[in-house]
């Protein structure tokens, strides 16, 4: 029976790095795919230029049931580790807003990186194949294939992402493996995913499908300044994938939409200053002009305005408060919240505490970070610190 020192289950971004990081240790590595190409959400990720990393990563951007289990990966292999791999590869990058990195090329120049350097590492890679049974050995594990081979390996690496975005193949299959061996799994769930309305609401905010606006989006005391757009299902845009992994079915979120300016303020100036003109008129100065259209409704001039509908006016600028239905679920969430329990791994190795030579890794662990590269540079961490252990 075939034997390798380290099988890596899941061709994404931290199985790729876990399997070129063991095999730079020497050990014999193989790594398994269903699909017919490796590292698809690299491909698609920052709109096809793959925000690698993020510098400002810390463990706050991160959400878990244990907020301190990430520490350890985070500190050990940093934003600028992966920084200083991506220049040895030549792969010219640039940086947004907030610390993100993106390739000035294409995301396919990070997935041919970590081919490159699986390959150096003699790290093998098998796509189309399914791992249809897992078995432990004294030795270590016995894995039944799809393609009918049984193989035997010293340590497997799980590495199989959670279930956002299905049609690229996304599953459960992390998940079951892990319970199968008597590890606890957290509740999942989308995260950074958009929201989405229903009824008179979603009839009210269809008209501004494809309107764009900065805002400061909050529920409970987490909140995110960035922007916004709306949808012919509701809400999208970075503030709202943000506050999504945050927001709770039945609870409301909070839209100030001009959240450096104290909309009142603003509204009775212009009424003093010139009281003939419109409601919408002054409001799309300020906003987007069919959000100051709906905002206004009949109101006409500003002059004719008491103070209390001012308020009312300024509450919907500064503090909208909706109830979105629900979310877009796994089609088009960025990540899965939740995954394999960190209570039940070693945060320095990423091996299942009660099961020697089994490690989990990445998006299929309970560590989910914000948008902006965090998720990614979870995945290099966690890749890399089970790769230095398996």
């Amino acid at each position: 029976m075939e034997w390798r020192d380290v099988v890596v289950i899941g061709a994404g971004a931290a199985g790729m790095m876990c399997a070129a990081i063991a095999g730079q240790r020497g050990r014999s590595v193989l790594m398994l795919d269903a699909a017919k190409s490796p590292g698809e959400k690299i491909r698609i990720s920052g709109g096809g230029r793959c925000n690698f990393t993020n510098r400002h990563a810390t463990p706050k951007q991160f959400l878990s049931g244990n907020l301190h289990f990430c520490i350890s990966a985070l500190s050990r292999y940093t934003p600028a580790d992966f920084i200083a791999l991506v220049d040895r590869h030549g792969i010219a990058w640039h940086e947004k807003t907030m610390g993100q990195l993106f390739c000035d090329g294409s995301a396919t120049q990070i997935i041919t990186m970590l081919l490159d350097e699986m390959r150096r590492a003699n790290a093998e890679l098998r796509l189309a194949v399914t791992v249809t049974k897992v078995q432990k050995t004294e030795r270590g594990f016995v894995l039944a294939l799809s393609s009918g081979e049984n193989l035997q390996c010293g340590a497997l690496v799980v590495a199989t992402g959670g279930k956002s975005i299905p049609k690229m193949g996304a599953t459960d299959f992390g998940y079951r493996l892990a319970q199968q061996f008597g590890l606890k799994v957290a509740e999942t769930r989308p995260g950074l995913v958009p929201l989405s309305f229903s009824g008179e609401l979603l009839e009210q905010l269809s008209p501004l499908s494809g309107v764009a606006a900065q805002s400061r989006v909050s529920t409970g005391k987490t909140q995110f300044e960035e922007s916004l757009l709306f949808t012919h299902r509701g809400l999208s845009g970075p503030a709202i994938l943000q506050i999504s992994s945050y927001w709770r079915e039945g609870q409301e979120i909070g839209v100030n939409l001009l959240p450096s300016i104290d909309a009142l303020d603003a509204l009775r100036a212009a009424r003093h200053a010139n009281g003939k003109q419109s409601v919408h008129t002054f409001l799309s100065s300020l906003l987007p002009r069919r959000f100051a259209v709906m905002i206004a409704g009949d109101d006409g001039p500003l002059g004719g305005l008491s103070d209390a509908r001012l308020q009312t006016l300024a509450k919907r600028v500064n503090d909208w408060r909706l109830t979105p239905t629900g979310t877009e679920g796994y089609r088009t969430a960025e990540v899965t919240l939740g995954g394999v329990d960190t209570n039940g791994l070693d945060s320095k190795t990423m091996q299942a505490k009660a099961v020697p030579g089994l490690y989990f890794i990445g998006e299929v662990v309970d560590v989910t970070g914000w948008l902006g590269g965090y998720n990614f540079q979870w995945a290099w961490a966690s890749g890399w610190c089970a790769g230095m252990a398996a």
